[in-house]
């Protein structure tokens, strides 16, 4: 009986992931039209541009996730560029950063091609970037910093918003722990996840009123 029922389940997940990635396709391809006819007719807006990218790099995660449904072992470790998909990883942060007065600091020293799930691996800065956002409450800054070195690629992320409480900088990557009113606690616990499975990992590295710092550490 019990087989049954998770044969069931397994079904269900396969069919809704299936309709859920033929609607992602079909949002994929307008959003490209849109911007097919928007370079058409030499209409030129950084922020509407910035705003369609984004949308196709969330359609992508999301479709990620979906085959996440479907598989455990749904990872596609590919070779890119560190800087390259850093700088793609800040320019698609910034689409949350709505009224608010941020400025942006990027500086990749150096680069080199390392193998790790793009997806998941955008989707863990923009994520930390995202928190970053929302600590600030009107206006701050935001510091992506980069660098190759001793056989590592490291990014630190750093801002100067509200800290995360001393008392709980400890369980921050506990699954389902959230410091945020609204927050479900998932966040840095899948980015410490994705990024732990690929030969990569992510730490707090201080907390307090002058700064923020994350840093991701991918191991080459």
């Amino acid at each position: 009986m019990q087989s049954v029922q998770i044969s069931e389940i397994e079904d269900r997940i396969k069919f809704v992931s299936h309709e859920i990635r033929n609607h992602l396709s079909v949002c994929d391809m307008y959003s490209q039209i849109i911007k097919k006819y928007l370079d058409k007719d030499g209409y030129k807006n950084p922020s509407v541009y910035n705003a369609l990218n984004c949308i196709s790099q969330s359609l992508q995660i999301i479709s990620m996730n979906v085959t996440d449904l479907k598989s455990v072992n749904a990872s596609e470790p590919v070779e890119i560029d560190f800087k390259e998909c850093a700088e793609k990883s800040v320019e698609l942060s910034k689409a949350y950063v709505e009224d608010k007065d941020i400025e942006f600091e990027v500086f990749i020293k150096n680069t080199v091609n390392i193998k790790i799930d793009e997806n998941r691996f955008i989707s863990c800065i923009v994520n930390i970037i995202k928190n970053a956002i929302e600590s600030i409450e009107i206006k701050g800054k935001i510091s992506v910093i980069g660098e190759v070195k001793d056989n590592r690629a490291v990014l630190k992320i750093s801002n100067n918003g509200k800290p995360v409480p001393s008392e709980k900088q400890c369980r921050i990557f506990d699954c389902g722990y959230t410091s945020k009113k609204s927050g479900s606690g998932y966040g840095l616990y899948i980015c410490k996840k994705y990024l732990n499975s690929q030969n990569s990992d992510i730490e707090l590295v201080k907390s307090n009123k002058s700064e923020t710092t994350f840093k991701i550490t991918v191991s080459l």
